[in-house]
């Protein structure tokens, strides 16, 4: 039997970290095939991806990767938890996958799995501890964090991996394994490469958080990534397409909620208590968005958070859509594929009758689904407003005249 490996990643933009956690999950697997769920041109934090979608899976296939995925974007601009049971969802569907990886700061996977277990279970200790932490007006993750760090009564074990971005998400995937009854493995390969949040590039590994922070000093990021994320950076900077962050779409963004109501507003994901009239008034004073998310943020609302409500706007992102995503993975758009991933594709094919993408023309023109089309229609949409961003060449229309990548 063949063994298929299931990776949910951005490569926002892919670095030598990244081609570490491939290489190591393969050997530890001993997979055959690896199937990449990536996202598009939105990422979880609330910002654009530094380059496209289909750059990125090119450099994906070309690092050993067989098949790419897009994750719709309904799940890849959302929280954590909607990101992953997205993200495992979609492995899930496809019928073939045996494992799935994923990179944590703490390497534990029994240290990970055991806070699943509460978050699944939700204990009524726990609940009453988030709730006293809840009612201080702190942030849900932080107050989530300081009623497991209680509940669990060992700070000395726990606390650095409640506060890592990457053991976070490592528990959301966990979590989405239990709830969807899922018979793919889970695996964790510990991070070795920078910290997430890291900006420097003074050794082999660097974040992408540091290299688009340093994304305008080639000579110092080719060495923390593979040839092809180089080459391709290099020749996206000579044609102006590179995305250096949210505030590109600052006027757009800001254009859209002045000219909005607050009951527009106050229908994007992630907004409640009032929040809406606090970034209506904001928006009518400020000339650009750090100005915005500073007035607006506050110990209950993080920055991550905001950003995410501004893509939501920006994008015509609805509770209602959101809603539509909780209802099961509605298609399966691929992105690019090796000759082994033609074959994968044929294989879930023959097993399973689902909504494969490959024409996004045939699928919108034939498609009776009216949820599937919807959402895959705020992904065609996602793509118009991204080359928004380019310096010149921003066609429109890219996922109609963009071939599936072929290695």
């Amino acid at each position: 039997m063949k063994k298929i490996l299931g990776i949910v990643a951005e490569y926002n933009p892919f670095h030598n970290g990244h081609l570490y956690h491939l290489n190591e999950s393969k050997r530890r697997t001993d997979a055959d095939y690896t199937i990449c769920v990536m996202s598009g041109n939105f990422v979880q934090r609330g910002e654009p991806a530094i380059i496209d979608k289909w750059s990125r899976a090119e450099i994906a296939l070309r690092n050993g990767v067989d098949l790419v995925i897009e994750l719709p974007l309904v799940y890849s601009i959302s929280s954590a938890e909607n990101f992953a049971y997205g993200s495992i969802s979609l492995l899930d569907k496809l019928g073939i996958v045996d494992y799935i990886s994923f990179g944590s700061e703490v390497g534990d996977m029994a240290i990970l799995d055991s806070i699943a277990e509460i978050l699944c279970n939700e204990p009524k200790e726990y609940i009453s501890l988030l709730n006293h932490e809840l009612a201080k007006g702190i942030s849900y993750p932080k107050a989530r964090e300081k009623a497991l760090l209680m509940y669990l009564n060992d700070i000395r074990k726990y606390a650095n991996v409640l506060s890592n971005p990457n053991n976070i998400l490592g528990i959301e995937y966990l979590k989405a394994i239990r709830k969807s009854k899922t018979e793919i493995k889970p695996i964790t390969v510990k991070r070795t490469s920078s910290n997430y949040n890291s900006t420097s590039i003074a050794e082999k590994t660097a974040s992408s958080t540091a290299i688009r922070k340093n994304i305008n000093k080639l000579d110092a990021i080719r060495k923390v990534v593979p040839e092809e994320t180089y080459d391709i950076l290099n020749n996206k900077i000579k044609h102006g397409q590179i995305i250096k962050g949210l505030a590109t779409y600052e006027k757009e963004i800001l254009y859209k909620l002045r000219t909005s109501s607050t009951q527009f507003i106050s229908n994007l994901p992630d907004v409640s208590e009032g929040l809406e009239n606090a970034i209506k008034n904001a928006a009518n004073s400020c000339n650009n968005i750090m100005d915005l998310i500073s007035i607006v943020k506050s110990k209950r609302y993080t920055q991550t958070r905001i950003q995410r409500i501004l893509l939501y706007a920006l994008l015509d992102i609805t509770k209602q859509d959101m809603e539509n995503s909780k209802k099961g993975i509605p298609y399966i758009r691929v992105l690019g594929m090796t000759e082994d991933g033609k074959k994968l594709l044929s294989e879930i094919v023959s097993r399973k009758k689902l909504n494969i993408i490959v024409s996004p023309k045939k699928f919108m023109d034939s498609s009776n689904n009216k949820i599937a089309k919807s959402l895959f229609s705020k992904d065609l949409q996602a793509t118009n407003i991204y080359t928004l961003g380019y310096e010149y060449e921003s066609f429109s229309n890219l996922d109609f005249t963009t071939p599936v990548v072929t290695i």
